[in-house]
């Protein structure tokens, strides 16, 4: 699909402005770890509630740009009931304790237009584990987990969707966007900036043709932040 044509206030050279070395540190968090038979056994339980019907991821932001996954059919969708939100603190990553980032995920509320991905039908199992080990850690993420109604082009398709903010959860920020903006403009991790990551789910989404007023209204506030810096 064609993109918007929209030329993004953040661009590359914003991104070599905040882009620095940061070492892994050693992450103490608060957050009880999964063992490898919690995995599984989430897994299990995952693939189960499948019922014998297609796998479906649902991507709106890092799975767009960086699937690193096997798939065997696209189809743009929107969830509707969910809005796409830098909500999410995190300390590591694309952040460090000292310089606290954000994580974009969904809050209630709003529609969010992104990509359902359907998976091969071979070892629901094994690709359910794949995908839990990349994107979870924590037993406090699981409540973070959510099936949805994704409405594509050719009828509904249930999908599952990683990071559906919960009611109450203490890492969720309800920031302003100019809030926001100081974060993501000044965050920087081991694995690069949360400008980047905000760069990089903005221009991909303009390729695909997807308008996220949100998104772009952020990333020419980072961009502003970061020259005024």
């Amino acid at each position: 699909m064609a993109g918007t044509g929209r030329v993004m206030a953040l661009g590359p050279a914003h991104l070599a402005k905040v882009a620095r070395q940061v070492p892994k540190g050693e992450h103490v968090s608060r957050l009880t770890k999964l063992s490898d038979a919690e995995m599984e056994a989430v897994a299990e339980r995952l693939v189960a509630e499948l019922a014998g019907g297609a796998f479906w991821l649902f991507a709106y932001g890092s799975l767009i740009w960086r699937p690193d996954f096997e798939h065997v059919e696209t189809q743009r969708g929107v969830v509707h009931g969910w809005r796409r939100s830098f909500c999410l603190r995190i300390l590591n990553w694309r952040a460090t304790p000292d310089q606290p980032g954000l994580m974009l995920a969904l809050q209630r509320g709003g529609a969010c237009t992104g990509v359902a991905y359907r998976m091969p039908e071979d070892d629901p199992r094994g690709r359910m584990l794949r995908l839990l080990r990349r994107e979870i850690v924590y037993h406090e993420d699981l409540p973070w987990l959510r099936w949805v109604t994704v409405r594509a082009p050719e009828g509904p398709i249930r999908a599952l969707v990683f990071y559906c903010a919960p009611e109450g959860d203490p890492d969720v920020e309800r920031l302003t966007l100019d809030e926001q903006a100081q974060r993501l403009a000044l965050a920087v991790g081991h694995v690069g900036s949360c400008a980047e990551y905000l760069y990089n789910t903005v221009s991909h989404l303009e390729a695909l043709g997807i308008r996220d007023r949100y998104l772009w209204d952020l990333q020419a506030r980072v961009a502003a932040e970061i020259e005024r810096l």
